[in-house]
């Protein structure tokens, strides 16, 4: 069942989902917005691989930056943080969806890594893409995206209790982690 806006603020107010800061003006009829952070990590343009089982090739020829605001280019893929800090029970899981003022830009919030799971904790990394011909400017603080709520059973080994919960606590945008699993024989 997804929640909606007095579940929603009830379950903040009562702590069973964390949301610091929480500002119940972004409170909506079926989701709470979520801001943007202003962390910002991207790939420069070249002809290295990236593998996703060699930490030292997902992490070459990065760049980041602070700030207020990021002029993503066209065709640009950057990773981003949200403001707010998210931590999810065992029973309600979420998903980050695209505000459609901000799509209308040709600005996609994430590519597939939509999912929080149940137990998780920390900032959500938004994988940002500019689909547009022209450069878009995103601004630190501003309603960037939607999280969608649901319950659910309650998970038997929700994210926090996971032994490879690689994203837990994770805080500014975060490149991949994969290399972390076993490569495939």
């Amino acid at each position: 069942m997804i929640l909606v806006d007095w579940e929603i603020s009830d379950r903040i107010n009562h702590g069973h989902i964390l949301i610091d800061p929480y500002n119940p003006g972004l409170v909506q009829p079926n989701s709470l917005d979520i801001r943007l952070g202003n962390h910002f990590v991207w790939y420069r343009p070249g002809d290295s691989v990236i593998d996703p089982y060699d930490k030292k090739s997902i992490e070459l020829e990065t760049e980041e930056t602070f700030a207020d605001y990021f002029d993503i280019q066209p065709g640009m893929f950057v990773l981003a943080e949200t403001l707010e800090v998210i931590g999810l029970p065992d029973n309600i899981v979420a998903s980050i969806e695209g505000k459609s003022s901000i799509a209308r830009f040709g600005v996609e919030l994430h590519q597939t890594g939509g999912w929080i799971d149940a137990g998780f904790r920390g900032t959500i990394t938004l994988e940002m893409c500019n689909v547009n011909v022209r450069p878009v400017r995103v601004y630190a603080g501003m309603p960037i995206g939607q999280l969608v709520f649901y319950t659910t059973e309650r998970a038997a080994t929700p994210y926090d209790k996971k032994p490879d919960a690689k994203y837990m606590d994770q805080r500014q945008a975060t490149l991949s982690r994969y290399a972390g699993n076993k490569r495939p024989d």
